[in-house]
């Protein structure tokens, strides 16, 4: 996981110093997603705050860039964050305007889950 950090480190620089930045978000939320498998797997503690502002960077730079492919799945990542920190209230409403600006495509592997993960937070 720490080779996989540091790649996506260097992957960040290297995007941000680039006009490239179509997969930043992606980069970001990937991020989040190492660094949580870290603090799960007990390798380091409390890296879940740094997890958080790396999905809420992800959205923020998906939703600039109006990419709202790469907007759903970093929103799912941040919703089971916030589920497993037991704001599933706040996780329930921010999955819940992206998934309800999609107006087809609902067959899709992301919008299933996102929708599975919908039914789990509204319970």
């Amino acid at each position: 996981m720490n080779q996989g950090l540091s790649a996506i480190t260097e992957a960040l620089h290297v995007v941000e110093q680039s006009d490239e930045t179509y997969y930043q978000a992606e980069l970001y939320r990937l991020r989040g997603e190492l660094l949580l498998q870290q603090v799960n797997s007990g390798q380091i503690s409390n890296l879940d705050t740094d997890a958080e502002a790396s999905f809420r960077k992800a959205i923020e730079i998906a939703s600039r860039q109006q990419a709202k492919s790469l907007e759903l799945p970093a929103t799912m990542s941040l919703a089971r964050l916030l589920r497993d920190t037991g704001r599933r209230d706040e996780a329930r409403a921010m999955l819940a305007e992206i998934y309800n600006w999609f107006t087809e495509g609902f067959d899709t592997a992301d919008l299933k889950e996102a929708n599975a993960l919908l039914d789990e937070l509204s319970h």
